[in-house]
């Protein structure tokens, strides 16, 4: 059954009367109502009262409704203005109903009905308990059906408070919204489905997520739906939830936050906002339960926070709301129970707020004004009709609770009107408190600043605004009431910002200060941009005046430029702005005290620190400026061709810690505010840096042949750009700019390891080495024989045929008048040497450029020719030793004749056995032609001959000689 306005007064007016018809006395339909934000209540009443008093008639003159106040006379609701336009009061036949439209919070209150008569007056108690609140929904599961395997189900949603007129609802499935907007829903289920339902226009307050089947449905539940705490403080923000599948994934996240992001549709999770960093703890406690645990609260944390979870296959939606926090300053209240009854001077004070106070808060308390001791948020204590008690939270003592009295109202006591205000530079502002002295005149009072108190000759003594030479013809004090004083400031300055308080004296007591007062805060005029739009020149923009406590029913002026613009004198301006133009407002008549400027943006000005060469590896720093109020916002560029690359940095400096080489390039920035967006002129980020390892190379890179060109490069990564040097072997070859050595003809003396060095200022690097292989045919064989003596019939002989080619060569062996080859190989052996063997040999290096030979003879000794050889040595050797020993004495018996007087020498008379021998020695050997190709090494012979010595005249025709050979060892011919 759903409980409609009308229904419920229908149930109400049913209940019966039970005092006579002849005695005074008043019956409600109920004592508690409890209805939603919005909706409509009635609240009836019947009332009786004796017809005749003392025989007198007694009809009744007048009827009202009032809520129970705990000073004064009742008051007709209908003359209240906070039901203004909302009540009713109908009444008929002794039976009078109070109608409230559109119910708000602070309607919550207890409602009496009270008549009067011509001769008494009559209020029926105890009266009516109204709570006005958020709907408190429930979700019903009407019945279940199964048909052919579909599970069907129909919901209800229900409330336990009066709802507004024909309301409508709105249904979710797994947390997402879906279309029904009856209080009853009849939908296709499965067991993992939960729903939940809410009415519209309080979608705040939706009924808890409900399993149709089961209790592991898919849900969230939070605990709290709006949940009050200190700045500060620390805040536990719990869920539970389950899943019908293992849960992958679970965290916290805002709506408010995750708006901020880029993707709108992705929640951000908060345990990763560096918002929160440092913050946030996710505890998990226990299973299917989540609390987000969020200290040092800040203002900005005010918002809604939600729980998401997902599986393999769902994710929980976030269309229902979760828990909303308000980060606010205390609101204390102190409440007073008097302990022992009336009589008794004995309470118990108790500090108390609505919001959550941080874990283990300590508590200041005041008394008339001045600090106590205590630290608990209660205690009891004794206490003066005069005195009033407040408290505050430590840490949060500018914002204490109000002073109360114990009892009654007339306890000695100061509130303020507000505890901040907030006014614009050259105008006025009024500062008011009440205040009470318990039954003794007050003989003195006045406002005062502490901070200008504190700058006289006495700090403990306050000094009186009045008599300040600062405020001289500013400040003006207004009695206009008993119990209440202000204090107006005109023409404000930034130093009147401070704290004001009020104190009273009396000839017994002062009024304390260590309760805060009010705090001004004086600030200007700001210019702010409301909608603009960016041309290519300009940009058409509206402006509004405004500071954080614009005034109403003032007039503004506007400058553009430091021309006045007559026809604006409105809060608002619209224009076209240049870049360059300067615009500020003030309050007409105050003028001197304008806003800050307004400066249309200029185009940017880039600068790069350090200004000098920047080298790779140092910190450098890229600067953005640009004359602009609002302040700019900067974003950093570099150009890569026509094509501009993502934004480096939204900062006003682009920083590199460490610059690498890949950082230069031109750069630009864009500076932007609400009245436009211009873009710097590029700037050309140099890198300097020494020359990188070079990288060398021949051309050709494969065989060079010798006589062939070369072309060694040596190239290095330098700025500025390297010179270079070649070497071979530690030998310059080449310097210059170029990194190219260049051979025309090149020869295998060429061969080697090559390597080049670049250098600029800033250093230099040698590069690893190249090898340079120069191929060339063989060179002209040389021939070796082993062994070196003489080679005998028989005996073992080993050639060595040797040839300088590149690559190396392959060697064949030939003997002169046969067609095959001997042999192959740098090595030919022949074992057993006979005479067959002897004669022309030759031996061929080849390799694949080219071919050279060498040849030469050999001459196999046999047995007789060396018998032979030995015996016509030795007749040789023994004629010689006669000959000589004939001719030594020869000469001694020619030097005897010579030696006598008048004998000259007779050279006619000589005989033959005094002929000289001559002994004639000749090497010949065989030259080879150096331009053959077939170079043979020929034998050499020694050739003995023997001469008779005869007069010269006659030595032709004596001349005999005789030939002999001797074999003589091979020797190389080159």
């Amino acid at each position: 059954m759903i409980l409609t306005a009308s229904g419920f007064f229908v149930f109400l007016l049913c209940m019966p009367a039970v005092q006579s018809l002849d005695s005074w006395g008043g019956t409600y339909s109920s004592t508690n109502i409890c209805a939603v934000n919005g909706s409509t209540v009635e609240i009836s009443c019947i009332y009786t009262y004796p017809s005749k008093i003392k025989h007198q008639v007694n009809t009744v003159q007048k009827t009202f409704w009032f809520t129970q106040r705990k000073d004064g006379e009742p008051v007709d609701l209908k003359t209240d203005s906070e039901y203004a336009g909302r009540v009713e009061d109908l009444c008929e036949n002794n039976i009078c109903t109070l109608i409230i439209k559109n119910l708000r919070e602070s309607d919550s209150a207890e409602y009496r009905f009270r008549f009067i008569t011509n001769k008494d007056a009559y209020t029926a108690s105890p009266g009516v308990t109204l709570s006005v609140t958020d709907p408190d929904l429930l979700m019903n599961v009407m019945e279940i059906m199964i048909d052919q395997g579909i599970s069907r189900t129909k919901l209800q949603c229900r409330s336990r408070c009066l709802l507004p007129h024909d309301p409508s609802y709105i249904w979710y499935k797994n947390g997402q919204k879906i279309r029904a907007e009856t209080f009853t829903h009849s939908v296709n289920f499965y067991s993992a489905d939960s729903f939940s339902c809410a009415l519209k226009g309080h979608e705040k307050f939706p009924s808890p997520s409900e399993c149709v089947d089961g209790q592991n449905c898919n849900r969230v539940i939070h605990t709290d739906r709006s949940i009050c705490a200190f700045k500060g403080s620390s805040v536990d923000i719990s869920c539970i939830y389950s899943s019908y599948e293992s849960i992958t994934d679970g965290f916290w996240f805002s709506p408010e936050r995750s708006h901020q992001g880029q993707n709108h549709s992705q929640p951000e999770d908060l345990s990763e906002d560096s918002q929160y960093k440092g913050r946030v703890q996710i505890l998990d406690t226990e299973r299917g339960r989540s609390t987000l645990r969020i200290s040092d609260l800040r203002d900005s944390d005010s918002a809604q926070y939600l729980f998401k979870f997902k599986t393999t296959s769902f994710e929980w939606r976030s269309d229902l709301p979760g828990t909303t926090l308000t980060v606010t300053d205390p609101d204390l209240k102190v409440q007073v129970q008097v302990q022992g009854g009336k009589s008794s001077s004995w309470s118990k004070l108790q500090c108390y707020t609505s919001c959550r106070l941080p874990h283990g808060s300590s508590y200041i308390w005041y008394e008339n004004g001045l600090k106590m001791a205590k630290e608990t948020f209660s205690y009891s204590v004794y206490f003066g009709f005069a005195s009033s008690y407040s408290c505050a939270v430590r840490g949060h003592e500018d914002f204490p609770s109000p002073p109360v009295c114990v009892t009654g109202q007339t306890c000695n006591r100061v509130i303020y009107t507000e505890i901040s205000i907030c006014a614009l530079k050259g105008s006025s502002v009024d500062i008011s408190c009440s205040y009470n002295s318990y039954k003794v005149y007050v003989n003195s009072k006045f406002w005062f600043s502490p901070e200008r108190s504190h700058q006289g000759q006495n700090p403990s003594q306050p000094e009186d605004l009045s008599e300040d030479s600062q405020y001289e013809g500013r400040v003006q004090i207004l009695d206009t009431e008993r119990g209440r004083s202000t204090l107006r400031i005109s023409d404000l300055r930034d130093s009147d910002s401070a704290q004001y308080l009020f104190t009273f004296r009396t000839p017994s007591f002062e009024w304390g200060s260590d309760l805060p007062g009010t705090t001004l805060t004086v600030t200007a005029l700001q210019v702010q941009v409301i909608t603009s739009t960016v041309h290519q020149s300009y940009t058409y923009a509206e402006l509004k005046c405004r500071s954080s406590c614009s005034p109403a029913g003032v007039s503004y002026v506007w400058f553009k430029n430091n021309e006045k613009i007559i026809k604006e004198e409105r809060s608002l301006y619209e224009d076209r702005f240049y870049p360059g133009d300067i615009i500020f407002c003030a309050l007409k008549g105050h003028e001197n005290c304008s806003s800050p400027l307004l400066y249309a943006l200029k185009f940017p000005v880039v600068s790069v620190s350090p200004s000098d060469d920047i080298m790779e590896g140092s910190s450098v720093t890229l600067t953005c400026s640009s004359d602009a109020n609002p302040a700019a916002n900067y974003t950093w560029y570099k150009e890569n061709g026509n094509q501009k690359l993502h934004p480096l940095t939204k900062e006003r400096q682009l920083v590199f810690s460490s610059i690498q080489v890949s950082d230069s390039g031109e750069y630009n920035c864009t500076a932007e505010n609400e009245l436009g967006k211009r873009t710097s002129e590029r700037i050309t980020v140099d890198v300097k840096y020494s020359p990188k390892l070079p990288s060398v190379s021949a051309s050709p890179s494969a065989e060079i042949e010798e006589g062939s060109s070369m072309t060694l490069t040596c190239s290095s990564d330098a700025n500025p750009a390297a010179d270079y040097t070649w070497y071979k072997e530690n030998r310059t070859l080449f310097q210059g700019a170029e990194g190219s050595y260049h051979v025309t003809s090149i020869s295998s003396e060429d061969r080697g390891n090559y390597y080049c060095k670049s250098e600029n200022q800033y250093g230099e690097i040698n590069s690893t080495s190249l090898f340079v292989d120069v191929q060339y045919a063989p060179k002209p064989p040389s021939v070796s024989v082993s062994p070196s003596a003489e080679r005998e019939e028989g005996s073992s002989v080993t050639l060595t045929c040797s040839s300088d080619a590149n690559p190396a060569a392959n060697y064949t062996w030939y003997k002169k008048n046969e067609d095959s080859a001997k042999a192959s190989g740098q090595i030919f052996n022949i074992s057993d040497f006979r005479a067959e063997h002897s004669g022309s040999y030759s031996c061929e290096a080849q390799n694949k450029l080219g071919r050279s030979n060498s040849t030469f003879h050999l001459i196999v000794v046999t047995g007789a020719w060396k018998s032979r050889a030995v015996g016509i040595t030795t007749a040789v050797v023994l004629s010689v030793i006669l000959l000589s020993i004939f001719l030594l004495i020869w000469k001694k018996k020619a030097a005897k004749r010579s030696s006598e007087p008048g004998e000259p020498p007779d050279n006619s008379k000589q005989s033959p056995q005094e002929e000289l021998l001559y002994a004639n020695v000749q090497f010949s050997k065989n030259q080879a032609d150096p331009l053959s190709s077939n170079i043979e090494d020929s034998v050499v012979y020694a050739e003995v001959q023997f001469h008779s010595a005869a007069p010269r005249s006659q030595m032709s025709a004596t001349e005999e000689s005789t030939a002999l050979y001797s074999t003589i060892n091979t020797t190389r011919t080159q």
